[in-house]
C-alpha cells in the first residue's frame, strides 16, 4: 500500500478527494459500505484512512488509542503540524475536532514496517461486516435496523511489544457485543503477528444504534444488498 495516493498534502493541511477516500475503502480495505462511495450523498471519509496517513507522517508508538471525533468530508482540511505531543486533537481548518490521539513508549518511522501494519490492520478492520458482525449478531441475538444500517467506528487501540517485523499478520482472538436496548458497543481484538510470532494486540470498538432482535431474513437483506455493492465495484 502507498499511503501518498490516498491523501493530498499542502503544507501543513491534508484533504481527501472522494476518489482517493473511495479507492482505499474499497481497494485496501475491502470496505463497501456505500457511506464511502465517490457520489455518496452523506459521504465519509474512512477511519482507518485517517489512522494509516497519521502513522505515515508521525511514526507508530508502542501504545495507541485513537478516538474518532468527527466525519471528516472531501472539503475537510484537516491540519498535520511538523510536530506533535504524545497527546494530541487533530482538527481541521474550521476547528472541529476529528480524531484524538494518545500514544506512549518507544517510537518507529520505519515506513516498511509502518506501511505493513497499517494495510494489515485496515484489511482487517474492513473485514468488520458482515463476517465479523453477522455471526456475533446472531450469537446476541440482536442486528443492526435493516432500514438505517448505523455502524459507528468509536475507538481503536495497538499495543506493540516490538516495533518491528515481517509478514504481519492479524488474528481476531475476541468478538464482544454488549447490548443495551436499541443501542449497543461491539469489541473486536487481535493480536498482530510477524511470522506467525506474536508482536502485539489490539482492539476496535464499534457503536451501534437502532438494535432489534436477531430476524435472518432481515439480516439477510442487509447482506445481499452490501454483496450488491461489492459486486458492483469488483470486475467479473
Amino acid at each position: 500500500m502507498n499511503i501518498s495516493n490516498y491523501f493530498n498534502r499542502d503544507n501543513d493541511k491534508v484533504s481527501f478527494t472522494r476518489v482517493q477516500a473511495s479507492s482505499f475503502a474499497k481497494g485496501v480495505a475491502g470496505d463497501f459500505n456505500p457511506i464511502h462511495d465517490e457520489d455518496a450523498k452523506r459521504f465519509c471519509v474512512p477511519g482507518d484512512l485517517l489512522f494509516s496517513v497519521f502513522l505515515s507522517e508521525y511514526g507508530i508508538s508502542q501504545e495507541m488509542h485513537i478516538d474518532f471525533a468527527g466525519m471528516v468530508g472531501d472539503t475537510t482540511q484537516l491540519i498535520f503540524p511538523q510536530e506533535i505531543p504524545d497527546s494530541y486533537s487533530l482538527s481541521g481548518e474550521n476547528e472541529k475536532n476529528y480524531m484524538d490521539v494518545v500514544r506512549s513508549g518507544e517510537q518507529t518511522r520505519d515506513a516498511k514496517f509502518i506501511a505493513a501494519l497499517a494495510e494489515k490492520y485496515v484489511q482487517f478492520s474492513g473485514q468488520t461486516f458482515p463476517h465479523i458482525l453477522v455471526p456475533l449478531m446472531q450469537k446476541e441475538n440482536a442486528m443492526i435496523n435493516p432500514a438505517r444500517p448505523l455502524v459507528i467506528y468509536k475507538n481503536m487501540e495497538i499495543h506493540l511489544e516490538r516495533l518491528s517485523g515481517e509478514n504481519i499478520e492479524l488474528k481476531l482472538t475476541q468478538s464482544l457485543l454488549q447490548r443495551n436496548g436499541k443501542k449497543g458497543e461491539v469489541r473486536l481484538e487481535f493480536m498482530i503477528l510477524s511470522d506467525d510470532a506474536e508482536i502485539g494486540h489490539g482492539a476496535k470498538n464499534l457503536l451501534l444504534s437502532g438494535l432489534r432482535d436477531y430476524d435472518q431474513a432481515q439480516l439477510d437483506e442487509i447482506i445481499n444488498s452490501y454483496d450488491q455493492w461489492k459486486s458492483n465495484y469488483l470486475p467479473v
